[in-house]
């Protein structure tokens, strides 16, 4: 199956993309993972993608769509993916239609602004291998320490208030347009998200069996 994740930042994507990603035995595709590392490898599209990154502004289609292709190349990819982050605008919906990508569904978590910005000041990454958690919804043990590598736990500067308000904002007016481009083709399945991750799973995957 060859689905796209669409919701506000912090909607819960990521946290689903890891579960489909198991059920069904495909790899998710985080353009946000992807573009993090190259950052913090000082790569030469890392260092173009900082910028937009750091300020809440979205990265370039021409660095996206490159990545993708690149991305699902990959053996792994053959038998599906999840593309979680991408595409952010209409733009960028039919470059990756143009690039001859199919996808099969794409599954829309809405969540309101208000508790997005909640769950984002809660938001932690590790600096070391980039797993996430939450002080809240999703705890490490140790609440400066990764359960998984014991690197030390960061707030990413795109959780911080002001970095996530024009985040929404932007997401707003560039990706929203989305729902419409791929309920016009017949692909487009709401979930609202809930309070408890799994709640939100379990919609997801009502969703994915219709």
């Amino acid at each position: 199956m060859r689905l796209i994740l669409l919701g506000a930042p912090g909607a819960g994507k990521g946290t689903q993309a890891e579960i489909i990603c198991e059920k069904l035995s495909i790899p998710a595709i985080s353009t946000g993972n992807i573009l993090r590392e190259a950052v913090k490898n000082g790569t030469e599209m890392g260092q173009k993608a900082k910028s937009f990154i750091d300020s809440g502004k979205l990265v370039p289609d021409e660095v996206i769509i490159s990545i993708i292709k690149e991305r699902l190349g990959e053996p792994d990819c053959a038998g599906g993916f999840i593309l979680d982050g991408v595409p952010r605008t209409v733009v960028q919906a039919e470059a990756i239609e143009k690039a001859g990508i199919e996808i099969d569904k794409v599954i829309d978590i809405e969540v309101a602004d208000e508790a997005i910005v909640k769950r984002l000041s809660g938001r932690r990454v590790c600096s070391s291998c980039g797993a996430s958690y939450h002080t809240i919804y999703k705890p490490s043990a140790d609440p400066t320490k990764c359960d998984r590598c014991g690197g030390e736990l960061i707030v990413r500067k795109d959780d911080e208030p002001s970095t996530v308000l024009e985040r929404l904002r932007t997401y707003h007016e560039q990706t929203e347009p989305l729902k419409d481009f791929y309920a016009a083709r017949g692909k487009l399945a709401v979930v609202e998200g809930q309070e408890e991750v799994a709640d939100t799973t379990a919609l997801v995957f009502k969703a994915l069996e219709a």
